[in-house]
């Protein structure tokens, strides 16, 4: 690809791996004019400091951070592309159009300038249920775009093992892929120039981790380590295929452990990248999250506040939230906690100090923001290159038209329960499977996490308005999982509704979408699996009999127990059919034209008491 254009140096230090030996990536970071729309600046509250009279001598250090990429490099469609935030001139909640990696790498070029040390940082999921644009090509784009953009580490994400170890092994080593092969003739995929760490991924056999636990960053003489982690429960979100022979341990005990190893390395100066994350009170992303925290809840609380004390920072993913918190650590001491949302709209920068006599991060010296990625700054031309270039490859397959809308239909960017794009897939899937040759399905289930966009009516001006890709289908299937059909009992299909409100989805609930006939009613006032009431689930109008066999579609994620559903597992007679991405595809052709688009579903299946928002 071409060089990031010419521009002031920054000098960032010399960069090492786990064996303390410089490494092969890249160490130069570009820079230009500052960062605009600075809001919601976090910084910790101050405590006594341990160095006397004296004021420690300190070197200061940027660091800008991203999370839950998922390859989108084109400006995200509808509500996915968008950040909420309050205008400070009426005082109102106002959506506005963020992300692009042309204006994130104009942003974090613009916001480096100026800054002696500055590195660039992640917490997973970079690559994964990604658009076509770089889907298509198993995420090859979105690594060089992040080489170009100057990516120093991340940690890997549970979307890095959507295609199994061996590719996140080719995604960071390099070579063109098994079986697709080379995209360009004569030109060979070079893999990551950023470092990507999985401390608490652990072959099953060996008990070594799957790549490097920890990196390690000198700057300016100031050894500064990185503890990159996923979440423990990746297993459960992930296909079995894409998790075998590994072992994902506990978050805290492998962040603390690898601590005490940089400390006996004389790496003081410490900061925790996880791919796992929380709730903020308030989705704008300037939201103060308030005194000691208390404005975020979820898993990530809990992990922040038995970290090691030594960890000065905290950057989290996973949740695709936007948060700048400050949780106490076990010493009651508040730390500097955040997630830059998703899909390359907000970046973190976050500022600090390492005091030179103990090489520790100074904590009450660390600030944290998020700022929009706006898309009124200029685009980087070589992210335009780079952009072009797979458009052209990806053109005869990704400009298809495969379906037509009448308006709008939600499905990410949703926060119903009952997702308008969510009842189309499950429709679809019902459609396709329905015959008794193709399984003879009667009940299709769709995982909400599974809806990666929306199906927007203007969606671009080259393709016609209420026309539908086949690039904009693949963006909302990008996992082309394989469907499949089982016989469950009437009281496991009770159970598997009761599932989506307890066991692993009590604290944040997973909301199956349902195919049409399938009906029932969720008390949100209630708590754990009482939240479904029983006596209404029907299907087609009658009551489900607990003793009588189904036929139940889902994809094979879901069919396997993913999110947290083992009653699929007690399925019978199981029937593999078509791609989930297939059934839409004709789902779509099928019903729609342009003389009669496909309009947006009722969304009068899941009959609603009190309120609730499923939260993936």
């Amino acid at each position: 690809m071409a060089p990031a254009p010419a521009g002031p140096q920054t000098v960032r230090g010399t960069l090492m791996s786990t064996s303390g030996q410089t490494g092969r990536y890249r160490r130069t970071a570009l820079a230009a004019a500052a960062a605009a729309g600075l809001l919601g600046t976090l910084l910790v509250p101050s405590v006594a400091e341990a160095h006397g009279h004296h004021k420690p001598k300190v070197e200061d250090l940027q660091l800008l951070a991203i999370n839950d990429f998922h390859g989108n490099l084109e400006p995200p469609a509808g509500s996915s592309g968008t950040v909420k935030e309050v205008d400070p001139a009426t005082g109102q909640v106002v959506s506005t159009p963020a992300g692009g990696i042309e204006y994130l790498a104009t942003a974090l070029r613009d916001a480096r300038k100026g800054h002696r040390n500055t590195l660039t940082v992640a917490a997973g999921d970079i690559v994964g249920a990604s658009p076509l644009l770089s889907g298509l090509f198993h995420d090859e784009p979105t690594i060089e775009a992040m080489n170009e953009l100057g990516l120093d580490v991340t940690s890997v994400g549970n979307h890095e093992f959507d295609e199994g170890s061996k590719e996140l092994l080719r995604l960071q080593d390099g070579g063109c892929h098994p079986t697709d092969g080379c995209y360009t003739k004569g030109r060979k995929f070079k893999g990551a120039d950023f470092q990507y760490l999985a401390a608490n991924v652990t072959n099953e056999k060996t008990g070594r981790p799957l790549l490097d636990p920890y990196w390690i960053a000198d700057v300016h003489g100031e050894k500064v380590g990185f503890i990159g982690v996923t979440l423990e429960g990746t297993p459960n979100i992930v296909t079995a295929a894409g998790v075998k022979g590994l072992k994902f341990g506990d978050e805290v005990e492998t962040i603390n452990k690898y601590t005490a190893v940089l400390k006996r390395k004389g790496v003081n100066a410490i900061v925790a990248l996880i791919h796992e994350g929380g709730y903020p009170a308030s989705t704008t992303y300037n939201y103060d999250c308030g005194a000691g925290g208390s404005g975020v809840s979820g898993p990530i609380v809990d992990i922040a506040k038995n970290i090691d004390p030594a960890v000065g920072a905290i950057v989290t993913g996973h949740t695709h939230n936007a948060y700048a918190c400050a949780i106490p650590d076990k010493n009651g001491v508040p730390r500097s906690v955040t997630s830059a949302a998703s899909f390359g709209r907000l970046y973190t920068e976050i500022n600090l100090q390492i005091d030179k006599r103990t090489g520790a991060i100074v904590r009450p010296s660390v600030t944290a923001a998020n700022h929009v990625v706006r898309r009124t700054v200029a685009k980087a031309p070589d992210m335009t290159k780079l952009i072009d270039t797979y458009n052209k490859l990806a053109a005869p397959i990704a400009n298809r038209p495969v379906g037509y809308i009448s308006a709008d239909i939600n499905g990410r960017g949703s926060a119903d329960l009952e997702k308008p794009l969510g009842d189309v897939i499950a429709d679809a899937q019902l459609a396709g499977t329905a015959p008794a040759d193709k399984g003879g399905a009667q009940i299709a289930f769709m995982n909400p996490g599974g809806i990666r966009s929306d199906l927007v009516y203007k969606a671009s001006a080259a393709e016609g308005d209420g026309v539908v890709t086949y690039g904009e289908a693949f963006t909302v299937q990008p996992f082309t999982n394989m469907m499949q059909v089982k016989t469950l009992t009437g009281a496991k299909v009770v159970e598997l509704l009761q599932q989506q409100v307890s066991g692993l989805n009590d604290a944040a609930p997973k909301i199956l979408q349902v195919s049409k006939g399938l009906t029932y009613t969720l008390d949100m006032t209630k708590t754990g699996a009482a939240r479904v009431v029983v006596s209404s689930i029907k299907l087609n109008g009658t009551a489900i009999d607990p003793a009588a066999s189904y036929r139940v579609a889902a994809n094979e994620f879901l069919a396997g127990g993913g999110d947290g559903f083992p009653a699929f597992t007690s399925g019978t007679n199981t029937l593999v059919g078509p791609s989930d991405l297939d059934l839409f595809n004709a789902y779509l052709g099928a019903n729609s034209s342009a003389a009669k688009p496909l309009a947006p579903p009722a969304r009068d299946r899941i009959s609603l008491v009190g309120d609730g928002t499923d939260k993936d």
